[in-house]
């Protein structure tokens, strides 16, 4: 029987192939440098060796690098629609069933991302060894071969204006890993009193030939991709604008998504004018408010500890992982799908949000709502005073008790408000996820909805 959305076929089984043989390139390669450094590893094989003996480390990745061979070989010898159907390298499905079940739980997504934030701070000193981010690079890659078997995958990643944004999740792994790098080095040498990374090998070059020969050549291989580019992959554009037919889902650009995804959470008039606002006030106000003078100018995280792990948590769990979930996740009707999930436009959620002033005067108090709007709304606006104006004090006494000390009282009201005014947006957020929670003050009579 003819299957029009095939998870399998022979062309991509034949493509799969390639990754594979790139894959086991890369790998050969590192088997090379990993014979030149000479490392060895102590391993444990079941009584064919004897317990802790050294085993070169080239030889691990030279048995991978000939798996990965054997996996491409296996992929070119497909031919066939019905071979390539009941080719058995593919993603399980309980596999795809599982991850669906946590990447579509938007708590979940949301705590894996923040958990995943915090490992990259803590174990900084262990990611950051070339073989361990060689072996994520590896797992990252492999993981995307297997989920291209899948269609719904595909048709998610591969589509044109999607590319671009899956290779950048690598490139901003490659300088967020590039960035740790440099920066434990720098500590680990400063701990020991040594030059920094930057001080070593800081001669000056001339801009001219130096600096213009590197961004002509640089200019004309980004030109050669972009023309490869061009012709590879269609530009993805769709029919002229209509009132009468919009797209579902009808998404910003792929730099906006975050943005777009403030909106599920907050007003237009919040999420769309006073936070952005506020990002760029606060980004021109750190350095009036910054009291640390170290770490200017090098690499290094122990001396910009609280600057640094603030600034990361704004940018990967509050802004990529919202860039990742509007892209591969939102679908139809703004619905969350698993990533091996078929966008069914027919996908219903029931979903009973409430507003705070609801739950408790309807719930909690087992009363009618006051007509009037301050007292049906004073809930909220205690809950919302509290957080503005009694944690700051609380925080300068407690937490923050050396920024307030340091920074004095205007700068700390700065600092602090920004800060709060941050960690606004996870807090409606995982209130909307678990308690479906709406609205902290819901005015609509005034159009001022938190």
């Amino acid at each position: 029987m003819f299957d029009a959305h095939p998870d399998l076929t022979e062309a991509v089984v034949h493509g799969l192939g390639w990754l594979y043989v790139i894959l086991f390139v890369m790998n050969a390669w590192w088997t090379v440098v990993a014979y030149r450094r000479g490392t060895h590893t102590r391993v444990r094989l079941f009584g064919l060796l004897e317990d802790g003996q050294e085993v070169p480390t080239a030889g691990f990745w030279a048995l991978y690098s000939a798996l990965l061979l054997m996996v491409a070989i296996a992929h070119f010898q497909v031919t066939g629609s019905y071979a390539a159907e009941n080719f058995l390298i593919r993603m399980p499905e309980w596999l795809k069933v599982w991850i669906d079940a946590v990447i579509a739980d938007p708590v979940a997504y949301f705590t894996l991302s923040v958990v995943g934030f915090a490992a990259v701070i803590l174990l900084r000193e262990w990611l950051v060894r070339p073989t361990v981010a060689w072996v994520l690079l590896n797992v990252a890659l492999v993981f995307m071969a297997l989920s291209m078997t899948d269609f719904d995958f595909r048709q998610i990643v591969g589509k044109p204006d999607n590319v671009p944004i899956v290779a950048m999740l690598f490139i901003l792994g490659f300088f967020t890993w590039l960035y740790f790098r440099r920066a434990v080095e720098n500590d680990r040498r400063i701990a020991e009193g040594r030059p920094l990374f930057e001080q070593e090998d800081n001669e000056k070059v001339l801009v001219w030939p130096d600096l213009v020969y590197t961004e002509l050549i640089c200019m004309v291989v980004l030109s050669v991709v972009l023309v490869a580019w061009g012709i590879v992959l269609q530009a993805p554009l769709e029919e002229p604008a209509s009132a009468v037919k919009t797209p579902n889902p009808s998404k910003a650009p792929w730099y906006f998504l975050g943005l777009q995804e403030m909106l599920v959470y907050y007003d237009p008039w919040l999420a769309g004018v006073v936070f952005p606002s506020l990002i760029l006030v606060g980004l021109m106000a750190i350095p009036y408010i910054d009291f640390n003078k170290k770490g200017n100018g090098y690499y290094t995280f122990k001396e910009r500890a609280f600057a640094v792990s603030v600034f990361m948590f704004g940018f990967l769990p509050l802004w990529v992982a919202m860039i990742i979930l509007g892209t591969f996740l939102r679908g139809p009707n703004w619905n969350i799908f698993g990533i091996y999930e078929y966008w069914d436009v027919h996908k219903l959620e029931v979903l009973n949000n409430v507003n705070l002033s609801e739950w408790f005067w309807l719930t909690l108090m087992q009363t009618q709502q006051p007509q009037s709007i301050l007292v049906r709304e004073l809930p909220g606006i205690i809950a919302v005073l509290a957080y503005l104006i009694i944690l700051p004090p609380l925080l300068a006494g407690t937490v923050f008790r050396r920024f307030f000390h340091r920074m004095g009282f205007i700068r700390y009201m700065v600092f602090v408000n920004l800060a709060l005014l941050m960690a606004a947006l996870p807090i409606k957020m995982v209130l909307r996820w678990a308690f479906n929670l709406k609205y902290i003050v819901a005015i609509p009579e005034w159009f001022f909805n938190i």
